[in-house]
């Protein structure tokens, strides 16, 4: 039996107002996906896909709002002093990002997570790191330019930096500010050109000394056992012999024996 035609006209109203909803929604979540921050200027080609640049706005922290279908974003000429724990994790695509001139002194571990497989280019130069927490640069495979920060070279530092793929025009801009040890020259050096420097030369002698001090102890321990174990023994044997004296010898048992058997 056919629909009267009023509620054919209702369902066919309700159907395309689902459907426009459904248009609607779908262009939001598109809109909110791929619009630009708000502070910051977008553009977009068909080589480089989307840029947004966040220069120079005094920014003190990394926008949440930049679109995850960024691929550069450049964050430079700022306040930023820290990059927490997966800032730029809702950006799968990002290749390059620049975070030079700014305050940076921290890295937090995680700080690139998500970034693994897309980012390919990051600046940190001009900035205040004075050391690197390796975990913060976790599996990152990026090219990183660490030049002209106040280096504080450490054994530390020293055994991280070569674990990074480093721009090879910037290992001459990698200068030690202060080092530890002092006396090792390693000031106003680029200490990853100095093939004769050695920052972890302290850390070897204190763990050499370390090991003196611990096999010293192990072989006191040894030795005061051993004089303890030959003076328990010789004490036992002291014993052992004068209990053996104090016993009435075979021969003495036999003569008395004979003496009695004559007084009878």
């Amino acid at each position: 039996m056919p629909l009267p035609a009023d509620r054919l006209l209702r369902h066919s109203v309700v159907t395309c107002l689902l459907l426009h909803s459904l248009v609607l929604m779908a262009f939001c979540f598109h809109h909110a996906a791929t619009s630009c921050s708000k502070r910051c200027y977008c553009s977009e080609s068909e080589t480089w896909g989307k840029t947004v640049r966040c220069s120079s706005l005094r920014l003190t922290e990394v926008p949440q709002d930049i679109p995850n279908d960024t691929r550069r974003l450049y964050l430079d000429f700022n306040l930023l002093t820290t990059i927490p724990t997966n800032t730029f994790l809702e950006l799968p695509l990002l290749s390059e990002l620049d975070l030079s001139h700014n305050e940076l002194v921290q890295l937090e571990p995680g700080a690139f997570q998500g970034l693994t497989e897309s980012l390919q280019v990051l600046d940190l130069s001009s900035n205040k790191l004075m050391t690197i927490n390796p975990e913060a640069f976790a599996h990152i495979r990026a090219r990183a330019n660490l030049t002209y920060n106040p280096w504080h070279c450490d054994c530390n530092l020293q055994r991280v930096m070569p674990l990074l793929d480093l721009e090879p025009a910037s290992l001459a801009g990698i200068v030690c500010q202060t080092s530890e040890p002092e006396d090792v020259g390693a000031q106003g050096t680029p200490f990853l050109l100095a093939k004769d420097l050695d920052l972890c030369v302290v850390l070897k002698k204190t763990t050499d000394v370390a090991m003196l001090v611990t096999m010293f102890g192990w072989f006191t321990m040894v030795i005061s056992y051993l004089v303890y174990y030959v003076r328990h023994n010789q004490e036992d044997a002291r014993r052992h012999l004068e209990y053996l004296k104090s016993l009435p010898s075979k021969q003495g048992r036999s003569e008395e024996s004979s003496t009695i058997s004559t007084v009878v």
